[in-house]
Parts: C-alpha cells; sequence; structure tokens
C-alpha cells in the first residue's frame, strides 16, 4: 500500500509538470490548428537558462524567473521568424509541421554544440529545498510537493486568463472563427504571439522543476518529455485547457506506476499505450470537441 501510495504521489507531481508543457501544445493548437513539435525544445532550453545563470551565481530563484522571460522569446521568435511567413503565404498546414521540427533540431543540436553547453548531460540544482517528509512508511521529497504546488497555482492562473481576461476572450474568439475575430477588431497576430510567449514561458516553469527533481539536464531532454506532453495533451483533448491538465495527471501516473511494478524500461513507452488506447477507444480525447482537424 505504502508503494502505490508514493508511485500516486510522484505520479501527481511529474504530471502536473507535464501539464504545464501540455498547456503549450493545445493553446497554440486552439488557436493556430497547429502541432508544435518544437515545444519540447523550448523546454530544454529553459532548462539551460536555468542552470547557464545559476552558474554565474545569479541564484536559483531569479535565473528561473530569467529563463521564463528568455524562453517565452524564444517561442515567440519561432513563430515570427518560422511560422508566421507561412502563414501570410498561406503554406499547406503539413509545411508549418516540417518547420516546427526542423527549428526543434536546431534549437537541441545548437544547445549541443561543444563551445555552448555541450553534448554531455550537467547536473542541475535539486529543488528537494526542504529535505524530506516521512508519513508512516511514504517518504515524500520537498522537490514533489513544489512541483505540484507552483503547477497548480499556475494553472490556474492560466485558467483565469482564457476565462476573464480579454486577451483569453480574444484567444476563444480567434480558436472559434479568426476571420470573424480579425472582423471585429480583435489583433490576431497579437494574441498569437501573446500564446507563444506563454507557451514557452509554462514550459521552461516544466523545465526548471522537471530538471529539478531529476537533478540532470542533456540537450535532447526536450524530445522523450516533449512527446510525452504531446500525448497528455491529446489523451485531455487538445486544445481544452483542462484537458491538458487531465492527461498530464493520467500520464504521469501511469508512467509512475509501470515503473513501480513492471519495471523502469516501461515508463517511457507508457505514455503513448496510454495514448493509443484512448484514441481507440475516443479519438478525441476525454474532453476534445468533434469535429476538429488534427494536423
Amino acid at each position: 500500500m505504502q508503494t502505490l501510495l508514493g508511485a500516486l504521489i510522484n505520479g501527481l507531481a511529474l504530471g502536473m509538470a507535464y501539464a504545464l508543457i501540455a498547456v503549450g501544445y493545445s493553446m497554440v493548437f486552439g488557436v493556430l490548428r497547429l502541432i508544435n513539435f518544437s515545444h519540447g525544445s523550448v523546454y530544454a532550453f529553459g532548462a539551460y537558462m536555468v542552470y547557464f545563470f545559476v552558474s554565474l551565481k545569479v541564484g536559483l530563484f531569479p535565473s528561473i524567473l530569467i529563463a521564463i522571460l528568455l524562453s517565452g522569446l524564444l517561442a515567440l521568435g519561432i513563430d515570427k521568424v518560422a511560422l508566421e511567413p507561412l502563414r501570410k503565404k498561406k503554406s499547406i498546414p503539413i509545411a508549418t509541421l516540417i518547420t516546427t521540427i526542423g527549428m526543434s533540431f536546431i534549437i537541441t543540436n545548437t544547445l549541443s554544440i561543444d563551445y555552448i553547453f555541450g553534448s554531455e548531460k550537467h547536473g542541475f540544482p535539486s529543488l528537494n529545498l526542504f529535505g524530506s517528509l516521512m508519513i508512516g512508511n511514504i517518504t515524500i521529497q520537498s522537490s514533489q510537493v513544489i512541483m505540484l504546488i507552483v503547477a497548480v497555482i499556475l494553472m490556474l492562473a492560466l485558467t483565469f486568463i482564457v476565462q476573464r481576461t480579454k486577451v483569453g476572450l480574444a484567444m476563444r474568439a480567434i480558436e472559434q472563427n479568426s476571420k470573424a475575430a480579425s472582423l471585429m477588431g480583435i489583433n490576431v497576430n497579437f494574441v498569437i504571439s501573446f500564446t507563444f510567449f506563454i507557451g514557452g514561458a509554462c514550459a521552461a516553469i516544466a523545465g526548471a522543476l522537471i530538471a529539478g527533481y531529476y537533478g540532470i539536464i542533456s540537450p535532447g531532454m526536450g524530445s522523450t518529455i516533449g512527446l510525452k506532453a504531446f500525448a497528455a495533451a491529446v489523451v485531455g483533448g487538445i486544445g481544452v485547457l483542462h484537458g491538458a491538465v487531465v492527461g498530464g495527471l493520467v500520464v504521469g501516473v501511469a508512467e509512475c506506476l509501470a515503473a513501480q511494478y513492471l519495471g523502469s524500461n516501461v515508463r517511457d513507452p507508457m505514455a503513448f499505450v496510454i495514448l493509443i488506447l484512448i484514441l481507440i477507444i475516443r479519438p478525441t480525447g476525454f474532453f476534445g470537441k468533434k469535429g476538429i482537424t488534427k494536423v
């Protein structure tokens, strides 16, 4: 029983961190009907920025704030440099999809250049800042509590932005009909830029949380985690904010239970086992809407 509870706690903490990354996929898809496969590399970039500024003795929390800003700007830059020109030329959807994959490779390989960070793994400051708490035979690390609390607060803040602010209303209007939203005076380009920035910022926070939990980073860290988060977004219903949360929790808990009872080799594939099963049973995910065309 203690083993099960420990795996569930670990899964909830990781699941909420996955949800923060999944939100980026869902928000961009909701506005542009685009799967942004460069999002995982932005997550890795955010973790590396925290590592870089901590190594300059800036301090952990200021480093995280700087990384959030830079990662948001990177995500915004990806849109402005690579995706917006394609939108203006009305390129076919597969062109933008391949472009995001290309941007992911560019960012990942840039991080691994020897004169920048190199291809080797680096130690990352632990987020286990307050030690561990023993409840019976269950050990709860403070890093798990921090991950869970931070992720919940941020998800509530994002929900407030989307549901209760003018920019959130504009995002929902563009999701319904971007041309009509533009005719009603909504600055579509600004909303798209805001969406990319918020997605990149969330990815950076998730990068700091997950890297601080495992205590290690590598240039390719965004590949597997990014795909897991994408799976979480699809499981929950891509384009739906609360769907990203549910999908992240399902993936996080499932992989921790699989690692505990089936072995660590089953951990990473479990997200995709869940994804396949959900798509077979409910192709739109838990909260997805029928009629959405997925790329």
